[in-house]
């Protein structure tokens, strides 16, 4: 037995040889002939939408044609707008002489002589001479004059005011005005480029150039009624009254008021929209006058509990005999709309109801309790506002 040992050893090496040789092979071939290996899926790729590639000439060519046409565009606005925009000077007669321990604090004898004088500018708004203006700009004046375009200077009077939203009318004899154009009050939207033209500081006719900022601004306590159009077109003293309008020249707000620490524009200018102020002026052309409807009650915010939003107007009180009282409005009743027209807050009753003229019918929707109805409230006269 011990003669066949070396034997058996030497089969059994040279076997697993032969097994480690051909498993050797079968992973060379399954390597160079097998599948691809299958790499783990991607669940943090996302698809981003990119521009594409612009040519670099083609982008600049572009460019510069657009800035040329809105350049035109603004020469444009400018011209026409130019046109219908006037400078008010106005003077205030020397008070009757007094002695000095009575005067004003700090006036001069030289200005007790003169008088008082400002300016301001306004908007030629037809061809017969009426031009539209702010009420704070010819308030108390015992003259005013009119400067047109061209150079010509016209003594103009007043046809009629409104201080409660700061507008006045006035008229001047001359031939050959050009009245502006009204935007669509619609059309006026935040972002919209803007042109402010007016006479600040006398210095002459300038127009400026900003965008909406915002529109139905409100509650600044500049005037009883507000929604104003803000903007940071540069607007300063001398500006008021005057023209605020879009890329093709048309109104949009007359200029009234800045935010200013410093007397000097600092880029928050307000202009009452041309929808306010064309009914303004249209009652004022028509009858020397405005009318407004009248309610007859005292109102706060509805604030919604959840978003804290303003959700309409609760009533406070309610005027004896006034038009709510007659048509069975109570204190604690919820006005929520006005002929289908939502009302939000304090602010939006009070613009909607004096839009309406006195005597009109108006649906009002409003929340009693939990219960929601409609009444029909005929609306009185509003109140001629005292002067503080």
């Amino acid at each position: 037995m011990n003669n066949n040992r070396p034997s058996f050893v030497w089969r059994l090496w040279l076997l697993i040889a032969q097994v480690i040789a051909v498993s050797a092979g079968l992973l060379i071939a399954w390597k160079a002939f097998g599948p691809e290996p299958v790499a783990p899926a991607r669940t943090d790729v996302v698809a981003l939408r990119e521009a594409p590639h612009a040519d670099a000439s083609a982008s600049a060519s572009n460019g510069k044609a657009v800035a040329t046409r809105l350049e035109a565009g603004f020469r444009a606005a400018a011209a026409k707008a130019s046109a219908s925009v006037v400078n008010i000077y106005t003077r205030k007669a020397p008070p009757r002489q007094l002695p000095g321990w009575l005067r004003p604090y700090g006036g001069s004898d030289e200005e007790a002589a003169q008088g008082q004088s400002s300016l301001g500018s306004g908007v030629i708004v037809a061809a017969q001479g009426f031009i539209l203006t702010n009420n704070h700009v010819v308030e108390g004046a015992d003259e005013i004059a009119v400067m047109l375009p061209g150079g010509k200077v016209a003594e103009a009077r007043v046809v009629g005011t409104d201080p409660e939203t700061d507008l006045a009318v006035l008229r001047v004899e001359a031939k050959g005005l050009q009245p502006i154009t009204f935007a669509d009050p619609a059309s006026v939207q935040i972002g919209d480029i803007a042109l402010a033209v007016g006479d600040p500081f006398g210095v002459g006719q300038t127009v400026t150039q900003g965008i909406v900022s915002a529109t139905g601004r409100n509650r600044l306590g500049i005037n009883t009624f507000e929604n104003f159009i803000q903007t940071d077109a540069a607007i300063n003293p001398g500006n008021s009254g005057g023209a605020l309008v879009d890329t093709s020249g048309h109104l949009v707000g007359i200029n009234t008021a800045i935010y200013s620490r410093s007397g000097g524009s600092q880029g928050i200018g307000f202009a009452i929209p041309v929808s306010l102020a064309r009914q303004v002026m249209e009652q004022i052309i028509a009858t020397g006058r405005v009318s407004r409807g009248w309610l007859g009650v005292s109102a706060r915010d509805v604030i919604h509990e959840t978003t804290g939003a303003a959700a309409g107007a609760a009533l406070v009180a309610v005027q004896r005999g006034g038009p709510a009282d007659r048509a069975g409005l109570r204190a604690g009743d919820t006005i929520v709309s006005i002929n289908g027209k939502e009302i939000v807050d304090t602010a939006a009753l009070i613009n909607e109801t004096a839009a309406l003229s006195p005597g009109t019918k108006a649906q009002f929707k409003i929340l009693r309790g939990r219960e929601v109805s409609s009444l029909a409230v005929e609306l009185g006269q509003r109140p001629v506002a005292r002067k503080q």
